[in-house]
């Protein structure tokens, strides 16, 4: 896997790689408004995942996911630690868990 200096970086070069769209974390999906598209867990995979930590602040710290459905979309999610308890669905939580 590829390391990055920076999450500006990894989502540049994920993009040159097609992972267009942007995703965010909703109760039982992941979603991505412009392309009024959500998909539920069972239907993306997580195909790289990239940790990044704050310089100066641990909790400044923040996951990137990239993300492919079964329908073709590639995109990514950003989230930051320990979000999943923010109202996801226990299979949203454990599919990002496992790739954490």
């Amino acid at each position: 896997m590829k390391q990055f200096e920076s999450l500006v970086d990894a989502l540049a070069d994920l993009k040159q790689r097609g992972y267009t769209l942007d995703f965010n974390l909703l109760e039982n999906s992941i979603a991505c408004a412009s392309h009024q598209l959500s998909l539920a867990a069972e239907e993306f995979e997580i195909d790289e995942t990239y940790r990044f930590e704050g310089m100066n602040d641990p909790d400044d710290s923040s996951v990137l996911y990239a993300v492919s459905s079964r329908f073709g979309h590639k995109g990514v999610l950003v989230n930051a630690y320990g979000v999943y308890a923010d109202g996801a669905s226990s299979e949203i939580i454990a599919k990002l868990s496992n790739h954490h």
